[in-house]
């Protein structure tokens, strides 16, 4: 089938344990790689979601020691230098050998893979050094467009690995306003673990503390992002409806659907952010008609975390 790889086939240990993960974690992840990823590659985009989830998932769990976090995430940015150059590693645990997989797996020089990789590595660092402290404007941004790059760079080569996809600032626009919708709606969660959503600038600015969410200043900064947000999915749809692969079209609309849901709820409570606010729905039957199934679970772990990548 055009656009579908068959890598080498590896251990089915971390395989497993990354389905299980990622069930536990997002059924709607899950479903998406089993019915949308090439034939070859479901097995890779499950570690890849897995892996990650679970840096992010020991990052939040660990202690409130900073120290211990950061040295955490270096270790696992030490960890990918070293299988990207191939060196040889020892001791890892279950979780980080599905990195070790994960790149074993690879079969050509598509750069799409070492940027998601990457890129993810350098969020996850940003999200450890960040607890408990402001954070700027310009360091959101950037960790805004590093998340943008990892994941449209992680459905390029998982979803039409040998599709000509077409270029452009534009490609990122829509997981932009998605990580801006994502950021709203944990705002408040987040604020309890000792993560500030808000740039220490318009806090400043406008003399507000961290839980001021009801003031007025907030709220006009809740809408100012809402409103780009909306733009950037009117931009990011419009590359999606260019990319010229069906699947990975499905996927794109999944993805602004679902933080669009989002949106509409923070307008509709006129801006005022939410503790908790509501899913995507169920997929529609229609949709599932011209996708295979995905295998079921094996081997479910007694280790899942849960929780949406920030």
């Amino acid at each position: 089938m055009p656009g579908h790889t068959n890598p080498p086939t590896l251990p089915p240990s971390t395989a497993d344990l990354a389905r299980s993960i990622t069930h536990q974690a997002s059924r709607q992840t899950y479903y998406t790689i089993g019915w949308l990823v090439d034939r070859g590659l479901t097995d890779d985009a499950y570690r890849a979601y897995a892996y990650f989830r679970w840096v992010d998932d020991t990052i939040d769990g660990t202690s409130k020691d900073r120290r211990a976090q950061l040295a955490f995430v270096a270790r696992q940015r030490q960890l990918l230098q070293r299988l990207q150059a191939g060196a040889a590693t020892d001791g890892l645990s279950p979780q980080e050998l599905q990195l070790a997989d994960l790149l074993r797996a690879r079969q050509d020089d598509h750069p799409g893979l070492c940027s998601y990789l990457t890129n993810m590595m350098a969020v996850m660092e940003f999200d450890a050094a960040r607890r408990g402290r402001l954070i700027t404007a310009e360091e959101l941004e950037r960790c805004t467009t590093q998340l943008s790059a990892a994941i449209m760079d992680a459905l390029a080569y998982f979803i039409g690995h040998r599709h000509k996809y077409p270029t452009g600032e534009a490609r990122l626009q829509a997981v932009r306003g998605a990580h801006i919708a994502h950021m709203l709606r944990d705002t408040c969660a987040d604020l309890e673990a000792g993560y500030f959503n808000i740039p220490r600038q318009v806090l400043e600015a406008h003399r507000i503390a961290l839980t001021d969410i009801a003031h007025p200043a907030y709220r006009s900064w809740v809408r100012q992002r809402v409103e780009l947000a909306r733009r950037c999915f009117q931009d990011g749809k419009r590359h999606i409806r260019s990319m010229g692969n069906p699947r990975s079209q499905i996927a794109g609309y999944l993805y602004c659907t679902r933080f669009e849901v989002v949106l509409r709820c923070i307008e509709m409570d006129r801006y005022l952010l939410r503790s908790k606010y509501p899913g995507l729905p169920g997929l529609p039957m229609w949709l599932l008609a011209f996708v295979p199934a995905p295998r079921p679970v094996l081997g479910v772990s007694k280790h899942t975390p849960a929780g949406n990548i920030r």
